[in-house]
C-alpha cells in the first residue's frame, strides 16, 4: 500500500489556471475542444466536489452541496488551458425520480461512448464503506466503455492509520484488485493529491511526467 495517506505533499505539477467552463445537460453542449479529459465519478455524497477543489487548489471553484444528488449535468473545468477535469453526476441517490436517474445514466453513457477526448476515469469510493453493488456496476460499466479507471478511496482522515490499511485491503478484495491499485485521499487534509496527479498526467500530459500511472486500471 502506498504511504500517500501519511501526509500531504506538493506535487511538481502546478495549477497555473483553473476555471469552470460549462455544465452540459445534453451531448451537443459538450465543449468543442480536443483537449484530453479526466472524468471524476462516484456515489452522491462521496466527496467529488471537495476532492476536485483539493486537486485544483481552489476552495470554491467546484460548488459543494450538503444535499446529495445536486450535480445533474456534466461539469467541465479547464486546467492550465490544456485539459479538462470533468465532474460526472453522482449515482445512487435514492430520492431522485426514476426518470431523472435514467436521464443521468443516458447522459453519462453518451459521454463515455462519444467522447474520444476522455482518457481516464477517477472512481471515488468512501474508504469507510464497503463497495456497493452500484459501485461494482459503475467500475464494470466504465471498464466496458474501454476507458482506464483509477480507484481513489476518499475521506481517509476519518479513519486511524491501521483502520485505513485494513479497509484498503478489504475494499480491494471486494473490487478484485491489488491493494496497491487503490489510492487513498482526503480532501480535508490534502492527502493523495500528488499520487492522483501523477497518475492523471500519465494520460493527460504524458510528456510532462516520467511517473508510472500508479493504480490506473486498464480498460476491460
Amino acid at each position: 500500500m502506498s504511504e500517500n495517506d501519511a501526509k500531504p505533499r506538493t506535487p511538481a505539477f502546478k495549477i497555473r489556471d483553473a476555471r469552470f467552463v460549462l455544465g452540459a445537460a445534453h451531448p451537443n453542449q459538450f465543449p468543442n475542444l480536443d483537449w484530453p479529459e479526466a472524468a471524476v465519478a462516484g456515489r452522491s455524497n462521496v466527496g467529488k466536489s471537495s476532492l476536485l477543489n483539493m486537486l485544483l487548489q481552489r476552495k470554491k471553484l467546484v460548488k459543494v452541496s450538503r444535499t446529495p444528488g445536486r450535480t445533474r449535468q456534466i461539469n467541465f473545468f479547464a486546467v492550465n488551458e490544456g485539459f479538462h477535469l470533468v465532474d460526472l453526476p453522482g449515482y445512487g441517490y435514492a430520492k431522485a425520480p426514476g426518470s431523472e436517474r435514467k436521464q443521468w445514466f443516458e447522459l453519462i453513457r453518451r459521454y463515455l461512448s462519444d467522447r474520444p477526448q476522455l482518457k481516464i476515469i477517477v472512481l471515488l469510493l468512501d474508504i469507510r464503506r464497503e463497495p456497493s453493488a452500484e459501485d461494482l456496476g459503475a467500475l464494470e460499466f466504465f471498464r466496458d466503455a474501454g476507458v482506464p479507471c483509477l480507484v481513489v478511496l476518499t475521506k481517509a482522515d476519518k479513519l486511524a492509520l491501521q483502520q485505513r490499511r485494513k479497509q484498503v485491503s478489504s475494499v480491494a478484495k471486494r473490487l478484485r484488485l491489488d491493494p496497491g491499485d487503490c489510492l487513498v485521499a482526503s480532501a480535508e487534509k490534502g492527502w493523495g493529491r500528488e499520487e492522483i496527479w501523477n497518475s492523471l498526467l500519465c494520460f493527460l500530459s504524458p510528456e510532462s511526467t516520467d511517473a508510472a500511472p500508479a493504480g490506473a486500471l486498464p480498460p476491460g
